[in-house]
């Protein structure tokens, strides 16, 4: 159906006129007559009949004026779905209660007039490809992970370096410390059910057993981090890592420890990723924000794997 003989075929109706509504279209009324009669002959209707005061709707022509509306304000929302400036800026995090979304979480109080729509895709290499087909505008991630280089129009920026932290039960060994060097971890066990081979943050902690000989286990489902806080308040034995600025919320009986890890202090990089011809106003305005309000970088004392990629 032609769209341009609907929104003539609307506009005629709300006028009363064919010749009003050629000068509201900015088009001869010629014209309007025409896309009239074309859009009666695809209904296989008459829309209008003549009368002395204009044009004046037939019973078809009433019945079809809701759906006429209907399909314009469809085209305008489709238009609008890809027209960059006139959509939500599309995000991607890993999760609701992340570091990640905590970053647009500042950005939305700082730029409240900025529509956002946050989605949580599963590992880097979606996020990828959402970028690269402009599913989404930008993506949080940790890049890049050992033998899997950013495709090369994947920009890319760290805005985070997000401390990690260790969680205890009241009955833990550590729970008591004040703070925990990070080779004292070693023999202890840690237990990570959200780990999932070939991801980004599986690489990371990879390397962080690696390097200082710890036990990461990610053994069991994952039932969410309500069951994980649950596990690890029960059981002497276990440990878990978090983010610092990860917002978690747990039962006060539940007497959990959130224990600052030193010497070093390991570190997850979060970046900012994003394809380089996306023409998203609002992007830009998201990368000024974050290089403004990130944290610092490779500080004294931190660690990161190897493969992060430098500021």
């Amino acid at each position: 159906m032609d769209l341009e003989a609907v929104r003539t075929f609307v506009a005629a109706a709300e006028a009363g006129q064919f010749q009003k509504a050629a000068a509201d279209l900015s088009i001869t009324q010629q014209a309007v007559s025409k896309r009239v009669a074309a859009l009666e002959r695809t209904l296989g209707v008459r829309l209008f009949t003549r009368a002395p005061r204009g044009a004046e709707l037939t019973i078809d022509g009433q019945a079809f004026l809701p759906h006429a509306r209907e399909l314009l304000r469809v085209a305008e929302r489709a238009g609008a779905s890809v027209h960059p400036g006139r959509r939500p800026l599309r995000v991607d995090v890993i999760a609701s209660r992340s570091a990640q979304s905590g970053l647009m979480r500042g950005f939305h109080r700082a730029h409240p007039g900025i529509d956002l729509d946050v989605v949580m895709l599963f590992d880097v290499e979606t996020a990828v490809a959402a970028l690269r087909s402009g599913t989404i505008d930008a993506s949080f991630r940790a890049v890049a992970a050992p033998g899997r280089p950013l495709p090369e129009a994947i920009e890319s920026v760290r805005v985070l370096d997000e401390p990690l932290q260790l969680l205890t039960g009241p009955g833990h060994a550590l729970a008591g410390a004040r703070s925990v060097p990070l080779a004292e971890l070693a023999g202890h066990r840690i237990w990570m059910p959200g780990i999932v081979a070939g991801t980004e943050w599986a690489a990371y902690y990879d390397d962080l057993v690696a390097e200082f000989g710890l036990t990461i286990e990610a053994t069991g489902p994952n039932f969410g981090s309500d069951a994980l806080l649950d596990t690890i308040a029960d059981t002497p034995a276990l440990a878990t890592f978090m983010g610092e600025h990860t917002r978690l919320i747990w039962p006060a009986d539940h007497g959990l420890r959130r224990i600052p890890v030193t010497d070093p202090t390991p570190v997850y990089p979060h970046s900012l990723l994003w394809h380089r011809d996306n023409p998203h106003p609002a992007l830009a305005t998201l990368r000024t924000h974050l290089a403004a309000t990130a944290a610092s970088y490779d500080a004294a004392g931190t660690w990161r794997p190897r493969w992060v990629i430098p500021r």
